[in-house]
C-alpha cells in the first residue's frame, strides 16, 4: 500500500514476454555496469534519464527538487520525469515492460520485483553494491533483502513502511476502550468494533457507524494475522504457506464481524480505494487497516483525533514487519547505467537528497538520514516516525523474501473470493478451498 497498492490488474501474456525478452539479459548487462563502472572517473556528457514513480503531488514536488540537485551536481546528465497515480503506473509499466523496456529508473511495489527480476526487465545490481557506487551501509539488511530474487539485488528500497490501524480516539473513548498496546490480541480487536457498533452512532448520510472497514478483502490484513500466529503467505516461490482450515477461519471472523454489524458493508469496502472513499473517510467507521506512509491523510481528513495504533496480535506476537514502501530499481535496457547507478545511489543516501524527500515514502531507508530527518518532523509523521520506533523495540519477525510472481494475480483472486462470501455466493470453508485452489494453479503455472 503499498502504501497499500489498489487495483491492480493482471496482464496475462506480460509473463512470457518478459521472460522470453529477459533470456540472459541481466548477466549481460551486469557485465555492461561492471565495464562502464572502469571507465574514467570524468562526468558523463549528453545524457538523458528516465525516471517514474507514483504518488501524490507533494511527493512528486520533493522528488522533482532531487533530480534538479542531482542534474546540477553532474553536468551533462539531465532527468526526466513523470509520476501518476498508482493504477495508471501499474498499467503503464506493465506495457513498458512488455514492449521493450521500463524506464531507466523505476518505482516498484514489494509484489512486483519476483515479476519483473524474473522476467528480465530489471538489472542487477549485486556489482555496484559489491563495488560500493550503491552505498548499503546505512540500510537493515532484512530490509535490503526484499529487493532480492534468486539472491541477486534487484532493486533498493526507498522507504521502510509498516503497517498499523488509523483510528479515531474520541469514538474508542466514548466506547470506553483505552488506546491499543502492541500488544492487544484479534479479540480484543473484534470486540472493540462490536462496542462502537453498539454506540449507535451515525454517519454523515445517516447510517449506522461501525468499528472498522471489513479486512476480509484485503490480502494484507490475513497475511498480518497468519503471521501473528507464525504462519507466512509463501512457503517458497512455488507453494502456500498457510491451509484451507487457516483461511477458513480468518475468513469466518470477517464474515461475522461484518454479518452483526461491527465492520462495514459490502457496498462500502468495495468503494474504499482511497481515504477519501473508505468507510473511515466517509465517517462509517471507527478505524482502517493501513500503512504508515499514506496515515497522515487520514488526520488531514477528519483531524488530530486519529492516530495510529498497532495491529492486533495472538497472545503478544506480531504479524507485522517493517516491509518497503517501495523500491527503486534500473531498468535492464538502460543504456546509461553507470549514470542510473548513481542516481539510485543518489536518492537513497545523499543526505541533501533525503532532505528533501523527506518522509514522502514513508522512513528513509538510509538509517542516518531517516535519524537526521526526523528532527523536522512533526504532526502524524512525527507519530508514525516514533510508532516504528516502538515496534522496533517491540519486535518483529524479519520480513519475508519478495512475493512469487503470481502474487499479484492470487491477490486479487482473494479479493474476488471474500466478496463472494460477503454477498452469500459462498461460505467461507467453500471460498477458501476455491482460493486455494486456484493460488495453487498459479504459483505452479
Amino acid at each position: 500500500m503499498p502504501e497499500p497498492p489498489i487495483g491492480r490488474r493482471r496482464h496475462p501474456s506480460r509473463r512470457s514476454v518478459l521472460a522470453a525478452a529477459g533470456a540472459g539479459l541481466g548477466t549481460a548487462l551486469a557485465a555492461s555496469l561492471t565495464a562502464c563502472s572502469s571507465a574514467s572517473g570524468g562526468e558523463s556528457r549528453g545524457v538523458t534519464l528516465t525516471i517514474a514513480w507514483w504518488g501524490n503531488d507533494d511527493r512528486a514536488e520533493r522528488t522533482q527538487r532531487a533530480l534538479r540537485l542531482f542534474e546540477k551536481e553532474h553536468p551533462g546528465v539531465t532527468v526526466q520525469a513523470s509520476n501518476s497515480d498508482f493504477g495508471s503506473y501499474m498499467q503503464k509499466l506493465a506495457t513498458q515492460a512488455a514492449g521493450g523496456g521500463i524506464p531507466d529508473l523505476a518505482q516498484l511495489d514489494y509484489r512486483q520485483i519476483s515479476q519483473y527480476a524474473g522476467g528480465g526487465a530489471l538489472l542487477p545490481l549485486d556489482s555496484a553494491v559489491r563495488d560500493k557506487r550503491i552505498r548499503t551501509a546505512d540500510i537493515d539488511t532484512d530490509l535490503l533483502r526484499t529487493g532480492t530474487f534468486g539472491g541477486k539485488q534487484y532493486a533498493l528500497p526507498m522507504g521502510r513502511g509498516i503497517t498499523g490501524f488509523a483510528y479515531d480516539t474520541k469514538m474508542f473513548k466514548k466506547a470506553g476502550l483505552r488506546t491499543p498496546r502492541p500488544d492487544w490480541t484479534w479479540q480484543e480487536w473484534a470486540e472493540a468494533n462490536r462496542r462502537i457498533a453498539a454506540l449507535g452512532l451515525k454517519s454523515p448520510d445517516g447510517r449506522p457507524v461501525t468499528g472498522a472497514n471489513d479486512g476480509g478483502v484485503n490480502e494484507d490484513v490475513f497475511e498480518t494475522w497468519l503471521r501473528s500466529r507464525g504462519g507466512k503467505l509463501y512457503a517458497s516461490q512455488t507453494r502456500l504457506g498457510f491451509s484451507e482450515d487457516d483461511l477458513t477461519e480468518f475468513w469466518t471472523l470477517c464474515d461475522d464481524l461484518r454479518r452483526s454489524g461491527a465492520t462495514a458493508e459490502p457496498k462500502d469496502t468495495v468503494q474504499a480505494v482511497s481515504i477519501e472513499t473508505s468507510p473511515m473517510g466517509r465517517g462509517l467507521a471507527a478505524s482502517d487497516y493501513t500503512w504508515d506512509a499514506p496515515f497522515p491523510g487520514y488526520t488531514d481528513l477528519l483531524g488530530d483525533q486519529v492516530r495510529f495504533c498497532p495491529c492486533p496480535t495472538t497472545d503478544g506476537r506480531q504479524g507485522s514487519y517493517f516491509k518497503p514502501s517501495m523500491l527503486l530499481g534500473i531498468g535492464a535496457n538502460t543504456r546509461h547505467p553507470e549514470e542510473a547507478v548513481q542516481l539510485a545511489d543518489f536518492l537513497t543516501n545523499d543526505p541533501r537528497a533525503g532532505a528533501i524527500l523527506g518522509f514522502t515514502r514513508s522512513t528513509p531507508p538510509n538509517k542516518a538520514t531517516a535519524r537526521r530527518v526526523a528532527k523536522t518532523l512533526e504532526g502524524s509523521e512525527l507519530q508514525i516516525y516514533r510508532y516504528a520506533q516502538d515496534m522496533e523495540k517491540y519486535g518483529l519477525d524479519a520480513p519475508p523474501a519478495a512475493p512469487p510472481r503470481g502474487d499479484v494475480a492470487i491477490q486479487i483472486a482473494f479479493k474476488r473470493q471474500y466478496q463472494r462470501i460477503a454477498y452469500d455466493l459462498a461460505s467461507p470453508r467453500d471460498a477458501a478451498r476455491e482460493f486455494i485452489d486456484e493460488a495453487e494453479r498459479e504459483l505452479r503455472s
